[in-house]
């Protein structure tokens, strides 16, 4: 019996990679990873060694260009649509670049898929930041939070809502592209996923790069937002576990939430990392979130547990070690990458 035959765009980001590392071990897949390599970095070595892999074919395209799907050709059984500009960061610094390739890819990759890949199932990753805007608009929002809440952009004017704006448009695109066209698809809304490789602007390497600075005062912006946070393998094994399920076949396709559902304040997460780390600054700074920051987070991951037999395996603090001893390990230029 022939392999499964998958696809994974944005493959070298930090879901895509763990994403690509799981389904090598889980299962004899033959795997297409694209990505253009954005990513401060690059082809690193991690990446570099992986991608020797005789299973995988790794294509560096970019994906804003309608051509280069030529290069895909067709057969997918699963394609994983992970490739966007993430990173608080970018959202202020390019809004612009944030909406035209968020969007674009997904647009140009459902072309690809109704005329030569039809056959395959689509899970795109949406963001908690698609709703987020609904509890700063009107200041409520169930906690935890359904996927069935109404999703608002708070502000046009604030860069921050380009991402989650764009999030939205693309969760319509892959709604009514499947229905339309009768393809299988599926949407996860990450909650706060962390690990070894996750983005510098993200809050958990964000605090272990000021810790192994040993940045003192130690700022924290928005002590009193909370969060959940979701391992990284315990997210990408929800993932394929979701994309393997029959129950995620149906029309119309389903929306799901992948988080832990432990809701933790920055104040608390610092106090963690301060713990695995062996390290306390002397003074905390206590600063204002960022324009746009929503206050609360936590997943209703009632959804996922009724579709999948799944829970995560790795608790916070052993997360929040393996990410510290991963960082450990990195050459200095790379710690904030």
């Amino acid at each position: 019996m022939p392999s499964m035959k998958i696809l994974i765009t944005g493959g070298a980001g930090f879901i895509g990679y763990h994403l690509t590392k799981h389904l090598l071990h889980d299962s004899d897949a033959e795997l297409v990873v694209v990505d253009n390599l954005f990513r401060p970095g690059g082809m690193d070595r991690e990446l570099t060694e992986l991608f020797k892999d005789p299973r995988i074919t790794f294509k560096q395209m970019d994906l804003t260009d309608a051509r280069a799907y030529e290069q895909l050709g067709g057969g997918y059984e699963h394609v994983y649509h992970l490739a966007s500009i993430n990173g608080t960061r970018l959202f202020y610094e390019m809004p612009h670049e944030v909406l035209r390739v968020n969007t674009l890819t997904l647009i140009y990759l459902l072309e690809w898929l109704i005329k030569n890949n039809k056959n395959g199932k689509l899970l795109l990753t949406s963001s908690n930041e698609a709703y987020a805007g609904a509890l700063e608009a009107f200041g409520k929002l169930p906690l935890p939070t359904p996927e069935k809440v109404p999703l608002v952009i708070a502000d046009p004017y604030n860069a921050r809502w380009t991402y989650g704006g764009a999030k939205i448009i693309n969760e319509l695109f892959l709604i009514h592209y499947a229905q339309h066209f009768n393809f299988r698809g599926l949407i996860v809304r990450p909650h706060n996923f962390y690990g070894p490789r996750d983005a510098k602007d993200h809050v958990v390497p964000d605090f272990l790069a000021r810790i192994m600075e040993r940045v003192d005062p130690f700022p924290i912006y928005g002590a009193d937002n909370t969060r959940d946070f979701c391992y990284i393998t315990d997210a990408v094994r929800a993932m394929t576990m979701l994309m393997n399920s029959s129950k995620t076949d149906a029309q119309p396709i389903e929306t799901v939430h992948i988080g832990n559902s432990d809701e933790i304040s920055m104040q608390g997460l610092a106090d963690k990392m301060f713990e695995c780390t062996g390290w306390r600054p002397e003074n905390v700074l206590i600063k204002e979130a960022p324009p746009g920051s929503v206050k609360r987070r936590r997943a209703d991951t009632s959804k996922l547990r009724g579709l999948i037999d799944w829970k995560p395996e790795v608790s916070l603090e052993e997360g929040l070690l393996k990410t510290y001893e991963w960082y450990q390990t990195q050459p200095k230029h790379d710690k904030k990458q």
